[in-house]
């Protein structure tokens, strides 16, 4: 069966959205997400080395799928703090439609020949932890999960987040790559590309619900995570997302309208309206500004130099000077 994108009634996604969806005949819901242009601009502006630049972006890709959830226009932030070569990796989420991100690693660890080039990206990040922060806005509860860094990868991550701290059985796949392009008259070039697809499994029907949700928060200590009973509808779910390839996330000629098609056609898959995302950060001259201004007096002393503060963001790399008598 061919696809036809307006048969949907929608026009593509393309790159640097994400598309929402269900369908129906397997009780799950879900997003898929493309990422072209922004995905470069951030990672290619800090000129990460490859490995990091992989794993900053699948962090991207998860942030992008789990922030565009929100209802409101609040910030959804993902930190990553550990012990391995790439100790903190920042992604964070204005909604409706802004992300920036910066990852912190040992450049030592990178040299000629070292194994952290060659390494995964469990291995990467080491032992620590990830939270995952949502932030309402003024006058609301900020919420806070939490999950343990013990060699997994951020799929894993993702899943271990939704089974322990929302008890919502879930499945995703992340995939970063470069693609390489040669213009004629114009020197070879190469550029960041990455893709992702989130499933969950919320049935609707009292009986095919295994437990009720529980309201957001971490685990209680002590708790066993909850095991969702096998369910034919969750298992086929599960098994068709895990046959997606890495190449076709990453491929900006198979669309996440085609790929979601060729997984769930025959399930009776819904689109949704897509959600733009772009590379947008939220610093300010003036927030910065107002953040110097509380630093002590001897702090910004040891700040000076030529006369002046300068400060640059590590989210964009944009480079603010101040008059030292100004602040």
């Amino acid at each position: 069966m061919a696809f036809d994108i307006a048969a949907y009634g929608l026009t593509p996604a393309g790159a640097d959205a994400v598309r929402p969806f269900t369908v129906e005949g397997l009780d799950v819901r879900g997003r898929a997400v493309a990422l072209g242009p922004m995905l470069n601009q951030i990672l290619d502006r800090h000129d990460y080395p490859a490995p990091v630049a992989r794993l900053l972006g699948e962090a991207i890709v998860l942030t992008a799928l789990l922030g565009t959830a929100l209802k409101f226009d609040g910030r959804f932030t993902l930190q990553t703090q550990s012990d391995g070569p790439v100790s903190m990796l920042v992604v964070d989420f204005s909604g409706p439609d802004a992300i920036r991100a910066y990852a912190r690693f040992d450049a030592e660890a990178f040299g000629h020949g070292a194994s952290a080039e060659t390494a995964d990206p469990a291995t990467l990040l080491g032992r620590g932890h990830l939270a995952m922060t949502i932030d309402q806005g003024k006058h609301m509860q900020r919420y806070q999960g939490m999950v343990e860094l013990d060699g997994i990868s951020l799929e894993e991550v993702a899943r271990r987040y939704f089974a322990r701290s929302e008890q919502i059985p879930t499945e995703v796949r992340l995939a970063v790559g470069k693609l390489f392009t040669r213009r004629e008259g114009q020197a070879p070039g190469e550029a960041w590309t990455a893709g992702g697809i989130l499933v969950q499994f919320l049935p609707e029907a009292p009986e095919r619900m295994k437990q009720a949700d529980l309201h957001g928060g971490d685990m209680p200590e002590g708790a066993e995570a909850h095991v969702v009973e096998d369910d034919d509808a969750w298992m086929e779910a599960k098994s068709l997302v895990t046959t997606v390839r890495d190449d076709e996330l990453t491929d900006p000629e198979i669309t996440v309208e085609r790929l979601l098609f060729r997984l769930f056609h025959e399930r009776g898959v819904r689109m949704f309206d897509a959600q733009p995302i772009a590379d947008r950060c939220r610093c300010t001259r003036e927030k910065i500004e107002a953040i110097l201004v509380n630093f002590s007096e001897e702090e910004k002393s040891e700040m000076v130099e030529d006369g002046k503060i300068v400060v640059t963001c590590e989210f964009c790399s944009t480079r603010y000077e101040f008059k030292a008598e100004a602040v």
